[in-house]
């Protein structure tokens, strides 16, 4: 029978409050704080700079209130590009400048133990399975006994669980000793991923030196595995080391498209990044290494007061660890020199903003972090602001537009005021500065695109052959044309999501779509019906006001009125033949790495699985039934007067319905799940349902 978990290793993880003060141990390592003022300044410069230049477009005979509005609408947008120019410049730099990488340890050196852990909540068994047994495999060849895998189970889908299970005797079946696969499914779901990841370090933590995490779509090469592990070890005030993923296994135009910037500008700007945070790195959730026992005294995560979607459990909770850690004196770095992370990007624009969703709602959260949390380092609050403006930026770019509209509505048809509080002999028209509008354009674009031109010249100096050097240009060229026009669609999706968490709806807890889309042009027009309403009541209204307008505003518009036929087109699959995905193709994509193809190869080995249902482990025999209870958890985290609820429910269903079928019938979701976690019902249920010879136990 499968070994599901090894022994316990408890390690207390207690829950930090957020009013403790920064406590730094003597001998932390401080960072340059030079660079974050080089960061901060030079993007203040570039913001006073562009707002002085727009005040005086707009100043021509003094500013209406609607003028002083689009102003400070201005500024803020353009701070916020300013900074993101800035932190590439910086980055920029860095990737021309020769790589200096620290000196790293041979895998047979390597002392600690490392689990790699799998958090997975009803996802794909074929697809994460296979990823589990490739990793485990490569693990096995290059660093024999130093790693462990632990796939992290919160499924709360009966049939998805069954499956897992079948997956993991499968799994377990073909393992390797040097590199052991264990698997836990949790009974209750506390705190999502976050309680996920501490009912792991609480119960085996103290097993392990180190844990790294991967996402249901995170690929990474068993070298890059050792290297993070050696860095670990050769680094004892290091708490956590954060990679750059990759985005690789994309298949549509969209999917291509996200995964040529991200192998083009994703280098530059993760280094611009690492080379400003230094030891106030950050942490994005997935593909990163922690240390066990930094994370487990420093890392706890309290409860917000308040309901969801400000209060309750952390959602994005790894941006807040990674604080906590730092305020613990631990380093945080982000490792943007190592290769060989990766992960799957949304295939279509319908799967992002669903994703995206979510995110908004846990980035938006840390407001209510920011404000109560005592000893965070000022970087840490640098990178919840840029999480938290990564969403607001969208309705204040939609207000910047309807304030400019409205702007030029009232240059167009409404009066001059012939009679304002301050003396003129003259009337007051609200009018711009054309040409200098025009400049303050340029340098704004300017600012915008720059960084993807310091990727391209990056791409060409570091790419090693000829062809790859003549393709990064046109593939810039389409990339950006694409962004232009999906930016829009994208910038009324995330207005929507922060209207709808303002306004305190909750997104719940759902997972995330992987692969290939399945959506049918009916689903996609009923997804961006309003965006593309939105889009043509703008243009119309634009076009009212002149024709010249209605052009300077079509780079908004445009991507919303067509958000229909190009959401679906761009979700279509497209193969690396065709000529537009030849245009952003990516070494990845031309020569996937082994960990990728090596994964891809091993889901044929779950393609035949069989799961069992509640009616088979009922029914069944003996051995299939411990087959199933040997990898049931019997934790349940419950206080003595607590009680959950699905299970009490089915437990008295099953107590008063005489007939297997009635009672199989009368199970709702959750009341099978709870069934299904708990060894004892199963038990009951068999001594119920079946003569008392084939259920009695050896």
């Amino acid at each position: 029978m499968a070994e599901a978990c090894p022994p316990e290793a408890p390690l207390e993880m207690p829950e930090q409050p957020f009013s403790r003060k920064r406590a730094f141990p003597e001998g932390v390592q401080k960072s340059f704080y030079w660079r974050k003022v080089f960061l901060v300044f030079g993007a203040l410069a570039i913001t006073v700079w562009l707002g002085w230049l727009m005040f005086r477009v707009l100043n021509v005979m003094g500013l209406t209130h609607l003028e002083w509005g689009l102003l400070a609408l201005f500024i803020i947008n353009i701070a916020w590009i300013s900074f993101a120019f800035v932190s590439a410049c910086a980055g920029f730099w860095v990737s021309l400048m020769r790589e200096r990488r620290p000196a790293s340890i041979a895998p047979e050196a390597l002392t600690g133990r490392t689990a790699i852990l799998f958090p997975v909540y009803n996802e794909s068994v074929r697809d994460v399975f296979a990823t589990v047994e490739a990793t485990a495999h490569a693990l096995a060849k290059i660093a024999p006994g130093r790693f462990e895998c632990f796939i992290l189970s919160d499924t709360v889908s009966a049939p998805t669980a069954l499956e897992e299970e079948s997956g993991f005797l499968n799994l377990f079946s073909g393992a390797v000793s040097d590199c052991p696969v264990y698997y836990r499914r949790r009974t209750i779901n506390v705190a999502r991923k976050s309680g996920n990841i501490h009912d792991f370090v609480s119960r085996w933590g103290g097993r392990y030196e180190h844990f790294l995490i991967f996402d249901a779509d995170s690929y990474m090469s068993a070298e890059t595995l050792v290297e993070m592990a050696a860095r670990m070890e050769s680094d004892p005030r290091l708490g956590l080391l954060q990679t750059v993923p990759k985005l690789i296994g994309g298949t549509s135009l969209f999917a291509r498209v996200q995964q040529f910037a991200a192998a083009v500008y994703g280098p530059v700007l993760g280094r611009g990044i690492a080379w400003w945070s230094q030891n106030e790195g950050n942490y994005w959730g997935h593909n990163a290494i922690i240390r066990t026992k930094a994370f487990a005294e420093a890392a706890g995560l309290p409860v917000l007061p308040g309901r969801a979607p400000f209060g309750g459990h952390i959602m994005s909770h790894d941006f807040v660890e990674a604080a906590l850690l730092r305020r613990a004196g631990w380093k945080v770095r982000i490792a943007a020199d190592l290769n060989g992370s990766y992960e799957e990007g949304p295939q279509t624009i319908i799967d992002l903003t669903i994703r995206d969703r979510r995110w908004c709602q846990g980035n938006l959260q840390h407001s209510a972090v920011l404000a109560r949390a005592r000893g965070i380092t000022g970087t840490n609050r640098l990178h919840f602001m840029i999480g938290i403006f990564s969403y607001l930026a969208s309705p204040l770019w939609m207000v910047l537009i309807l304030v400019g509209m409205a702007l030029s509505l009232q240059n167009r048809f409404l009066k001059p005021e012939y009679f304002s509080t301050d003396p003129s002999l003259t009337p007051r028209w609200p009018v711009i500065d054309p040409a200098l509008a025009l400049s303050v354009f340029g340098f704004t674009m300017a600012v915008l695109l720059l960084p993807k031109l310091f990727g391209a010249i990056v791409g060409v100096v570091k790419a090693k052959r000829w062809t790859s050097r003549l393709l990064i240009l046109p593939g810039v060229l389409l990339e950006t044309l694409v962004s232009a026009l999906i930016a829009p669609i994208l910038m009324v999706a995330q207005t929507a999501s922060v209207v709808s968490i303002v306004t305190g709806r909750d997104s719940g807890w759902t997972p995330q779509k992987r692969g290939s889309d399945g959506y049918r042009f009916v689903d996609v027009a009923r997804r961006h019906a309003v965006t593309t309403v939105f889009g043509i009541v703008l243009t119309y209204a634009a076009w009212r006001i002149s024709p010249v307008f209605a052009a300077w505003l079509a780079p908004a518009t445009l991507g919303m009125v067509l958000a229909i036929p190009l959401s679906w087109s761009l979700g279509r699959d497209m193969s690396l033949s065709d000529p537009l995905a030849r245009m952003l193709s990516t070494r990845e994509a031309r020569h996937p790495p082994a960990c990728f193809t090596e994964a891809l190869s091993a889901r044929a080995h779950y393609d035949g699985l069989a799961p069992a249902n509640l009616r088979y482990l009922i029914e069944s025999d003996e051995a299939a039934f411990r087959s199933h209870i040997g990898l049931v958890d019997r934790k349940w985290p419950l206080d003595d007067s607590e009680v959950h609820i699905p299970l009490a429910t089915a437990s008295a269903k099953l107590d008063r319905l005489d007939d297997l079928d009635a009672f199989l019938g009368a199970l709702g979701p959750k009341e099978e799940m709870a069934v299904l976690n708990s060894v004892e019902t199963v038990e009951r249920a068999r001594a119920r349902y079946q003569p008392a010879s084939q259920t009695a136990l050896a």
